[in-house]
């Protein structure tokens, strides 16, 4: 699954930054947009698509809900590294 949501996708990249961000500590949408100097809805669209497959959790409600690296995740962040690792270098337009 991490394969084809961070390598296999056009927003993989985005996607990538946004775990790491959260690795780093839990965020709301609108703090990972400033740090990653994103577009709020972006996140937004992005967030969701790492909920829907089991990569990231929140708890909270409406514009602060927080979110933060789901238990399958952190025990296969090594995997996530590795990939990072091999698209990181593949395109450096960001």
């Amino acid at each position: 699954m991490l394969w084809w949501l961070i390598a296999g996708t056009k927003g993989g990249r985005t996607r990538a930054s946004i775990i790491a961000a959260l690795r780093e500590m839990p965020r709301n949408a609108n703090q990972l947009a400033e740090v990653l100097n994103i577009d709020y809805k972006t996140v937004r669209h992005h967030l969701e698509i790492l909920t829907e497959n089991g990569m990231v959790t929140f708890t909270g409600n409406g514009y602060g809900t927080t979110y933060f690296l789901s238990p399958e995740l952190e025990e296969n962040y090594q995997t996530f590294e590795e990939i990072w690792r091999k698209i990181g270098k593949k395109d450096k337009r960001r």
